[in-house]
């Protein structure tokens, strides 16, 4: 199953937000869907659940018009939808029912679901009775309850403290190893990193980056290095090689552990290794720079709001 977003178009009024945003993800694997706020991914996944239309371009699913109503989707939004003042089973029974799910059914995926994220105890307590992260969590059910062949989470570990996320973790996990289709929305970078496969970058209602996460990974990591010395403070390991290396090398960036390096043009890095073994420089940590999913992001879009 493989579902392609082709040339998105849409317009408020004299507006257009969305200039033609194409992506693809398949069965098994999981897209982060990713943008600075107002970037447009919420106004695209409401176009692909149907909410809203579009001005042109299309969605298809096996090469065959999407669509939604015809398909199992489980939806997580950004902005949480539950009846405060209703019980959890009656609300999750009561959803399951809506997406074509008989009273039976409705209750036994239900249980399953509470019981999975390790909220059932919950089940005959109204939701605002619930702290926020057992709230999420119930969340997370109901968008599950109807067992969907596609999955779109908007920023699920919202509100989670590390212990409730792994059990997150652990269930987003699951559900692309049963290959579901997984789209995933977050601010938060080392979770995209550890499920998406692939990434696309939203920026002013357009794609900026898109691709394989690992292949993006390499490309912006190409042709840089990390060093951190024994006998020099990353400051005065800087001040050297900007002062004496240039020829070489010109300081990027830094982190907490080591400065990154990269390479002039036309110079390898086996020059570099050269130059250090002659120097007075006693290495503490040299290689390869891979560079995070929060790196590329920013070097992109710009600093997050």
């Amino acid at each position: 199953m493989k579902l392609e977003v082709k040339d998105l178009r849409k317009s408020f009024g004299e507006k257009e937000v969305l200039h033609g945003i194409s992506f693809a993800v398949e069965a098994g694997s999981a897209l982060g869907l990713l943008g600075r706020n107002g970037a447009g991914k919420t106004t695209t996944i409401r176009i692909l659940m149907d909410v809203f239309h579009s001005d042109s371009g299309e969605i298809s699913l096996d090469g065959r018009k999407f669509v939604p109503s015809k398909h199992k989707i489980g939806y997580l939004p950004e902005e949480r939808g539950l009846y405060p003042k209703r019980t959890v089973i009656d609300q999750m029974v009561y959803l399951a029912s809506l997406r074509g799910m008989s009273a039976r059914e409705a209750k036994e995926s239900a249980g399953k679901w509470l019981k999975r994220l390790e909220v059932e105890e919950y089940g005959n307590r109204k939701l605002e009775t619930l702290s926020k992260g057992n709230q999420q969590k119930v969340q997370l059910a109901a968008s599950l309850v109807n067992n969907p062949e596609i999955v779109i989470l908007d920023e699920p570990f919202s509100g989670l403290d590390p212990v409730n996320s792994q059990i997150l973790k652990d269930v987003v996990s699951e559900l692309i190893t049963e290959g579901r289709l997984v789209i995933f929305s977050s601010h938060q970078m080392s979770y995209v990193e550890e499920f998406c496969d692939n990434i696309a970058v939203i920026n002013q209602g357009q794609v900026v980056l898109e691709g394989k996460l690992k292949n993006i990974k390499k490309d912006y990591g190409k042709n840089r290095l990390m060093l951190a010395s024994e006998n020099y403070s990353l400051d005065e390991l800087a001040g050297r090689l900007e002062k004496e290396w240039t020829e070489l090398v010109s300081v990027s960036g830094r982190k907490k552990e080591f400065l990154i390096l990269e390479l002039k043009a036309g110079v390898d890095k086996q020059a570099m290794v050269e130059r250090l073994a002659k120097s007075d420089i006693v290495i503490e940590k040299y290689g390869n720079y891979e560079p995070s999913l929060n790196d590329i992001f920013v070097a992109k879009v710009g600093e997050e709001e």
